[in-house]
């Protein structure tokens, strides 16, 4: 096993980071097992890292405290830059409404139906990332959030650079100035081209609902009011397509939630730039997994064939465990912190200073889980980080939780799946290209 901790102490102090960020991209598992047995929490020139469960719970249900101040410049006026504030919890508890759960039946057999198509059109040969990690999802966004009109490349491109620009350009990603000016121009040049379809999908969506309450104004003339109620029990083809963007359009709100159609187009952009990139990720790299683990895989194909999901979906959650689609989750300090306070691992974060919670080293923590080293479907959801934690917990999680899985069993279900490669990043984050086979 890599001595890791001599290596760190050996090292000059503006190089220490540069070992921890090369440890956790190449060898995470065993440089966090170390971590947490050893120096649970790692404190270098650049960050502060914690890798114990219940410190990083302990950062991240204090947002007023381990902020999220770093997304205010890549997210502009969107709630996730927001930290417990009226603004926050106002939009995101709007938008959890628009989001039922209800919907989550239609959401599984819509992807399911999209997954189903992709591959039975691929004829045995597929770039999983480009042909079906990111198309499944974009299809979703376009018919279940409604940001439709506009070709499927077009919204993979603006939710690839938000999402490149917000979570994997920071002071603590290994970048030269050079690539991060660019990636900053790039989502400059992505948001510009959202905002400006935003404006038009507003347009069209309102003059949709207009025409549509028109008619149900003219049905009651025409049926009256009681006839008109019987109608629209049972007759929903006086309804516009319910998307969620159309949701929100129908809806009036007194002005005093300040919830105007400003805020409608933005949190529709919102929709999109969470939704493909994550998706996608998680799908690949959880497939990536299970192929590299025959024995396992086997287990998960027959789970796949099931009628009940539960137990496939398991499957993929603890695959997950194993390659998140990120190590950590990053916190400013909005001023000087203990955490864990009171411990002999108690460490103080200056006012400003970067905090990484290493939530990968949590879902293998040994006082959370039992054999955490071994593979076991089924495990505590609630001691995972799949969809983030507390406040900032992804807000579209369960539709991303149906999602994920079902994308992943349509693929396993293919008979001789094989990969031609590893998953190509091509010198980034994010998931570029993966080719696979399967008999036909």
């Amino acid at each position: 096993m890599t001595d890791y901790l001599a290596q760190l102490d050996a090292a000059e102090d503006d190089q220490k980071f540069n070992l921890v960020r090369a440890w956790i991209a190449s060898e995470p598992l065993a440089f966090f097992k170390v971590l947490r047995q050893q120096r649970p929490i790692l404190q270098t020139d650049m960050a502060t890292l914690i890798t114990r469960l219940d410190d990083c719970v302990e950062v991240l249900n204090q947002p007023k405290v381990f902020t999220v101040k770093l997304y205010e410049p890549k997210m502009s006026d969107f709630l996730m830059s927001h930290d417990d504030d009226a603004f926050h919890t106002r939009e995101k508890s709007i938008m959890q409404g628009f989001l039922n759960r209800n919907d989550l039946p239609r959401v599984r057999a819509l992807v399911k139906q999209v997954s189903a198509n992709i591959l039975a059109k691929a004829n045995g040969r597929i770039d999983f990332v480009g042909d079906y990690c990111r198309m499944v999802p974009a299809t979703l966004v376009q018919d279940y959030f409604g940001l439709d009109g506009v070709d499927k490349s077009e919204l993979i491109e603006w939710s690839y650079w938000n999402q490149a620009d917000t979570f994997y350009n920071q002071p603590f990603d290994d970048h030269t100035q050079a690539e991060r000016d660019e990636i900053v121009a790039q989502h400059n040049a992505a948001g510009e081209k959202l905002a400006a379809y935003v404006v038009k999908l507003m347009a069209r969506k309102i003059i949709a609902v207009k025409a549509e309450q028109a008619k149900n104004i003219l049905l009651v003339v025409w049926y009256g009011l009681r006839k008109l109620i019987s109608h629209l029990m049972g007759d929903k083809n006086t309804t516009t397509t319910d998307d969620i963007v159309c949701r929100m359009i129908r809806s009036s709100f007194a002005e005093e939630v300040e919830f105007n159609i400003k805020r409608v187009g933005i949190n529709a952009g919102g929709l999109l730039i969470g939704a493909i990139e994550t998706t996608s990720q998680a799908v690949a790299q959880a497939v990536e997994y299970l192929l590299n683990h025959p024995d396992i895989l086997a287990e998960a194909k027959i789970a796949a064939a099931s009628d009940d999901t539960t137990k496939f979906d398991n499957y993929v959650w603890e695959a997950l465990r194993y390659v998140p689609i990120s190590p950590y989750l990053f916190r400013q300090a909005a001023s000087e912190v203990v955490i864990a306070r009171g411990t002999e691992r108690e460490v103080t974060v200056p006012a400003g200073g970067y905090v990484l919670a290493a939530t990968q080293s949590a879902m293998f923590d040994e006082r959370a889980f039992a054999d955490p080293d071994e593979f076991k479907p089924g495990r505590n959801w609630y001691h995972q980080f799949h969809f983030g934690y507390g406040e900032h917990a992804c807000l579209g999680r369960y539709i991303g939780a149906e999602m994920i899985p079902e994308m992943v069993r349509q693929i396993l279900l293919q008979d001789g799946l094989q990969q031609q490669g590893p998953i190509d990043y091509q010198g980034g984050h994010l998931p570029q290209s993966y080719p696979l086979t399967w008999a036909v």
